[in-house]
């Protein structure tokens, strides 16, 4: 029988093509996004990984043992604390003080959506609402990896993301994810199944609004 993640691979696929086109991505592959660019999205993505380490924390303590507890504060919480020191080494570079940072429309719509199903939604959905950022970004590190060029200002990302160990905690997810699936209902399990969809689509808009440098409509 096909796992729910196989499946959910599938679905995505025409998204994730999209996530692989989206000029974001491509023209770090090429090395020649701009730096305004990287350090907008570099900013976001630390105000977001406060929010997505909260929601792992939650599901390693809604989790239905030990061992997915663990599971959650020894890999997955890990994984996120690597991130975060790849952003405070690029934070440091760009001479970039996160005081006062606040959260885009597309960032803050994801955590509070990451959240929002951390808090109401059953441990399943929430599995398979945090699953996308970890999945798609070992995917996405692993594509850029391939066809990067030589000299690739921004190879400290893609090494962290294309790394063996960072997939390793990707695997655990999936593997706890699957885990889930199987032991729910089917009505459970088509719930998981949109918010794998949903996350997916966020993490599109997420890249998207870097490039774009999309805001808030009025400064107030």
């Amino acid at each position: 029988m096909t796992s729910f993640s196989e499946q959910a691979w599938q679905r995505t696929a025409p998204l994730r093509a999209a996530i692989d086109a989206l000029p974001f991505n491509t023209e770090l592959a090429a090395g020649t996004l701009s730096r305004d660019r990287f350090k907008g999205y570099i900013v976001q993505d630390a105000l977001y990984l406060d929010q997505y380490g909260r929601a792992l924390a939650m599901a390693g303590a809604r989790g239905p043992d030990g061992a997915t507890l663990r599971m959650f504060a020894e890999s997955a919480l890990e994984a996120v604390a690597v991130e975060q020191i790849l952003h405070e080494t690029y934070l440091r570079d760009f001479g970039v003080d996160m005081t006062g940072a606040e959260p885009s429309p597309d960032c803050l719509g994801y955590t509070s959506y990451l959240m929002a199903t951390a808090y109401h939604d059953p441990f399943e959905v929430l599995l398979a609402a945090l699953l996308p950022c970890f999945w798609i970004y070992w995917d996405v590190g692993n594509t850029i990896a391939k066809k990067t060029v030589p000299n690739n200002p921004f190879k400290a990302w893609i090494d962290t993301y294309s790394d063996e160990a960072f997939g390793a905690a990707v695997r655990a997810v999936i593997a706890a994810t699957d885990r889930a699936a199987d032991g729910t209902t089917p009505a459970i399990r088509e719930k998981m199944m949109t918010a794998f969809i949903r996350s997916t689509q966020w993490e599109w808009l997420f890249w998207d609004s870097a490039y774009q440098k999309r805001g808030w409509p009025v400064v107030v």
